[in-house]
């Protein structure tokens, strides 16, 4: 457990094992997030990768790209359509 002291200006330090934890530096982000009465803070970055891998699940199955070899020969196509125009 970690203790924290708020400032008169509403700000706290996070303390350095939990910035580790969280995998946060100076200048980034975080997102506050409140569940079921309980407040948590994530990494806004790991947050937003989270987000984005679950919009896109399965669309690569929906593609037809079942492995590296389908990615690759999709891009070559679309590269070549590209110089072709």
């Amino acid at each position: 457990m970690e203790l924290a002291k708020i400032t008169s200006k509403g700000q706290i330090t996070i303390p350095v094992d939990i910035r580790r934890k969280l995998g946060v530096k100076q200048g980034d982000k975080v997102l506050f997030v409140e569940e079921a009465g309980k407040i948590y803070i994530l990494n806004s970055s790991m947050e937003a990768l989270r987000t984005a891998q679950t919009a896109f699940a399965g669309e690569a199955a929906r593609a037809g790209l079942n492995n590296e070899e389908d990615v690759v020969a999709m891009i070559k196509d679309i590269r070549r359509e590209r110089t072709e125009k």
